[in-house]
């Protein structure tokens, strides 16, 4: 590999030999040229870079290019803006299957509606971490579209994590030297505002809507979603093949969402999403019952049943539309004159009474599909606040059990400090 530096007339553009060029122009600047690679049939490929002001700097920065040359990090310069690489390269690339499509729709839609305006046009290779600084800064104090104020922190902070997604395929399709995103300062994670959001009702509230919702065709989905803290397009796309009703479990295969206003069957959101699930005899029961129900409506329909093998559907066995069941469900809550929740707060409810009855926060997280417990506890904590106080009660009893009686000649510590103070 080679490099040389030399003088380049601001003129003609030749190499300058001597104190001034032999077009008569009298400027000129620094500059190097390098072959980068190894010689092919049309030629050697070489790279020149000008306009540096003394020797030095042309020799810095060559030295630089032969380094990163060296360690595989060399980015030939190109005119890919922002919007090029993500509509026509990245995009495309991470489609469906390599991801789901209610995952895939929504990274589309939020670099539409909030890269594209900002950044769209920037090139790709200029775009620096007080870029996306600014963007985020931007978003959260006007993001919104409606023109109603910002997007919260995790919103915007979910808009960095596919940018930075995007930056860092650049960077290993060789697009990018490195990926300034790694360097941004995103919203921190406000779990306190997401606690603040969470609103989750009582083992009597829940028991309360159960019992309203009774009579309610839909009863047992309620119920399975309030006793397995199932998500609503895990609930909506559960199968019969997905239960074992004798052995009380489920398996959660799939899922059945709205996706850019159409509803579609789509894979569950998460490896952990995909899990066996634990029902109790009650449950059991009323999905039993549900069974022969379902059979009914079959029978009646007869030959106009929608066959789609859901264990919730519609009267003619087609799939129940995601944002009907949450419509339905407001209202059954506001019927029954209890706090109005959102159908995600169901989990929630379920989350937070398995805590709050001690069981163990890893079944909780198993149950609910986490991906950590860890990640369970930063969000439910709060919900049993007496956790601590409990657990110091639990280590001095287990401790309790096990001591000597005090004898005559061994008063307890206490003991010894009054003896000592009266002597």
């Amino acid at each position: 590999m080679k490099g040389s530096v030399f003088r380049r007339c601001h003129g003609c553009r030749a190499k300058v030999v001597g104190a001034a060029c032999s077009c008569g122009s009298e400027t000129s600047s620094w500059a190097f040229r390098v072959d980068i690679g190894s010689e092919t049939r049309e030629g050697r490929s070489q790279k020149l870079r000008s306009g540096f002001e003394s020797r030095q700097q042309a020799e810095r920065a060559l030295r630089d290019l032969l380094h990163k040359v060296d360690r595989d990090r060399y980015v030939d310069r190109n005119d890919l803006t922002v919007r090029a690489y993500l509509e026509t390269e990245w995009l495309p690339a991470v489609a469906p299957p390599n991801l789901r499509q209610s995952t895939w729709s929504s990274y589309s839609g939020e670099l539409r509606r909030h890269v594209f305006p900002t950044l769209g046009s920037a090139q790709l290779q200029n775009l620096r971490p007080s870029h996306l600084n600014r963007l985020y800064a931007e978003l959260l104090a006007s993001g919104r579209r409606d023109g109603r104020g910002g997007l919260s922190p995790r919103t915007v902070r979910y808009i960095h994590t596919v940018i930075r997604k995007a930056l860092s395929d650049a960077v290993r399709w060789g697009l990018l030297e490195r990926n300034p995103a790694d360097l941004a300062d995103p919203p921190r994670r406000n779990t306190e505002r997401q606690r603040r959001m969470m609103k989750t009702w009582s083992s009597e509230q829940l028991a309360q809507f159960l019992d309203h919702a009774s009579t309610d065709r839909l009863y047992p989905a309620w119920h399975l979603a309030a006793t397995t803290g199932m998500r609503r397009g895990e609930v909506l796309g559960l199968r019969w093949s997905d239960l074992e009703l004798p052995t009380g479990t489920l398996a959660v295969r799939q899922t059945y969402v709205s996706i850019d206003g159409s509803a579609q069957i789509s894979s569950p959101k998460t490896s952990k999403s995909r899990r066996s699930v634990d029902v109790d005899d009650d449950t059991v029961s009323v999905l039993a019952q549900w069974e022969a129900a379902q059979n009914e409506e079959r029978r009646q329909w007869g030959a106009a049943w929608d066959e789609h093998g859901l264990v919730f559907t519609r009267e003619n066995g087609s799939p129940i539309p995601p944002d009907g069941f949450t419509k339905r469900f407001r209202q059954l809550a506001e019927q029954a004159g209890l706090p109005i929740l959102r159908l995600h707060d169901l989990r929630h409810t379920h989350a937070s009474l398995l805590l709050q009855a001690g069981v163990n926060p890893k079944v909780v997280s198993e149950r609910l599909g986490h991906h950590s417990t860890a990640f369970t506890l930063d969000v439910y904590s709060h919900t049993i606040p007496g956790m601590q106080a409990s657990a110091a009660e639990q280590v001095a009893d287990a401790i309790r059990q096990h001591r000597r009686p005090h004898e005559a000649g061994n008063p307890p510590l206490q003991d010894q400090h009054t003896q000592g103070e009266q002597q």
